[in-house]
């Protein structure tokens, strides 16, 4: 794993160790195994695998392990991940022992043992590695993605021959270069005066080029000699084919059982994974919305581990956690001498994730000051380290994710309207578990599995698990379950079953209402119209979206 970057600003001295927590780095590429064994007088009752950042031990449902028993805090500890350091943090008033000794603060090393109310708990490196969860998509930036709610919408180039032996065939650009001519190209047209790789059609976010190959290509009477933009209703003449390139927008309903390490029965989920797995393809910010506890990480590991970016690294940065004077330093990263400890130059996570996908979990909470920044990066793409000039344009996909309603929070002055509209190019929302409790025979079968081999719930504790509201969701239903497999052993009976009420669990709000952030959208894209004087072009570079997308937003809205 890579190592983190920290850093701070306007400070006498860096940041602490518990500040550092708050971010993660792991890549796509094979992860060895770094886990818990949870033992109670002498027997193995399960193991749990980390993950880098924080996993939390305790009996509260809220916890990442919740634990039975008097001795056991509602929130007893954190083992926290940093790179390839792991550190056991007390956070209880009985007490986390080791070697006889309690311990506030204590980095383990493969092979320790600490006590947890009565359970002994071992900390393992190594073993088995795990390949990601799904084999990527293909990269799609030859298409255009103009939406992505219930159903995918998206505009692709299609090569249309006008006249020669294929006269009247339509056949779509799959790539983001695509070979043209006689056998041997990707697109093979019968035309016998054609060679190999005859020419090449480029198509980025729905504009096309044709270049020149193997062949004579004339265009405009004309021959291409370089790189050169094709625009609608111009022929491209190759031997006796003439052929024109037309955009049309595609609508598709995707649907699968499966997206990284999640499963679903319930229809509005597999049309969700169909979706994230059609988005995964391409390159633009994803906004992850859901109540806590749906799986906003489990979306974003996903998003990372299906796209072509899967190889390079995935980095999360809680950004709840970051205190906003070192949220410049540690974004950004600083340079040697930029503020007392800082003894060598650091890049921030926007170097660390280039190529790869950088996840920034609770976006919500960012204060004023730190979105200003987080906005610069993303309008412009530079980023320059704190007291350097140095500037740098890491490529990085953004998928963030909240558990507020950013829509409010525009509407009440607490989160910039222009930053919100720049993370949300594509919006989706995880259902809370209430909402989809078809999915909790398949959920409970797959927590189980993770337990013990021979872990198992009866038919009749599963009714009582689907008769639940959820308000932890599925972080509460795997609690459920391993509290009940604890205390009652691997068959899972009604009677083990026991749910705890979440401190400060109130009634849920209702789903954000699309027609709602349909207006904000409207509002604001007519705000920026406005703002340029009704040009659309330098309306859609400010709103980060192409020209096309805009066009089809402004029908979508009826605008004249």
């Amino acid at each position: 794993m890579a190592g983190r970057v920290w850093g701070c600003e306007r400070r006498d001295s860096p940041p602490s160790e518990h500040e550092r927590d708050s971010m993660e780095v792991v890549r796509g590429a094979d992860v060895t195994m770094v886990s818990l064994t949870f033992f109670r007088n002498g027997e193995a009752l399960m193991d749990y695998r980390l993950r880098a950042g924080h996993t939390s031990i305790g009996r509260a449902d809220s916890c990442d392990v919740a634990l039975p028993g008097d001795a056991v805090s509602r929130s007893h500890c954190l083992v926290i991940g940093r790179g390839a350091r792991w550190e056991l943090v007390d956070r209880s008033r009985h007490g986390t022992w080791m070697d006889g000794q309690r311990v506030e603060r204590r980095m383990l090393e493969s092979g320790d043992v600490f006590t947890v109310g009565e359970f002994e708990v071992h900390f393992r490196e190594g073993g088995r590695t795990f390949p990601p969860t799904a084999e990527p998509e293909p990269d799609r930036t030859h298409e255009l993605l103009v939406g992505a709610d219930d159903a995918v919408l998206v505009q692709k180039a299609v090569l249309v021959v006008i006249e020669g032996p294929d006269q009247g065939n339509r056949l779509e650009l799959e790539a983001a270069r695509v070979s043209v001519g006689g056998a041997g190209s990707m697109v093979v047209l019968d035309d016998a005066s054609l060679v190999a790789r005859h020419c090449w059609l480029r198509v980025a976010r729905g504009r096309v080029m044709v270049e020149p190959g193997a062949g004579s290509t004339r265009l405009d009477g004309h021959r291409v000699r370089t790189i050169t933009p094709l625009f609608p209703g111009e022929v491209v003449v190759l031997g006796a084919t003439h052929f024109k390139v037309e955009l049309g927008q595609i609508a598709e309903e995707p649907l699968s059982g499966r997206f990284g390490e999640m499963r679903a029965e319930n229809l509005a989920m597999k049309r969700l994974f169909g979706v994230l797995r059609r988005v995964s393809g391409h390159h633009y910010p994803v906004l992850v919305v859901g109540e806590s506890g749906t799986g906003k990480e489990l979306v974003a590991r996903g998003i990372h581990e299906h796209s072509p970016r899967a190889e390079r690294r995935f980095i999360a940065v809680n950004c709840g956690a970051i205190p906003a004077s070192l949220f410049e330093s540690e974004l950004f990263g600083y340079e040697k001498g930029a503020f007392t400890g800082a003894d060598r130059k650091k890049d921030g996570v926007f170097h660390d994730a280039d190529g790869g996908t950088l996840f920034l979990d609770e976006v919500g909470e960012l204060p004023e000051d730190a979105q200003a920044k987080l906005l610069r990066v993303l309008e412009t793409g530079e980023v320059r380290r704190v007291g350097g000039t140095e500037v740098r344009h890491p490529d990085v996909r953004i998928v963030a994710a909240t558990n507020r309603d950013l829509t409010k929070a525009v509407a009440a002055g607490l989160f910039r309207e222009d930053l919100f509209f720049r993370l949300a190019v594509l919006s989706v929302e995880v259902p809370p578990l209430r909402e989809r409790t078809e999915d909790i025979p398949l959920l409970a079968r797959s927590l189980c599995a993770r337990l013990h081999p021979d872990a198992a719930v009866s038919s009749e504790a599963v009714d009582v698990l689907t008769r639940h509201t959820w308000p932890g969701n599925v972080r509460e239903l795997r609690n459920v379950l391993t509290r009940a497999y604890v205390l009652g052993g691997p068959a899972i009976q009604v009677g083990s079953l026991s749910f705890h009420q979440l401190p400060g669990a109130t009634e849920p709000e209702p789903p954000v209402q699309r027609n709602f952030v349909d207006n904000a959208e409207r509002a604001y894209i007519a705000q920026v119209l406005r703002r340029h004087g009704d040009n659309r072009s330098a309306a859609a570079r400010e709103l980060g979206m192409a020209r096309s997308t805009l066009l089809y937003k402004l029908r979508k809205y009826g605008f004249a």
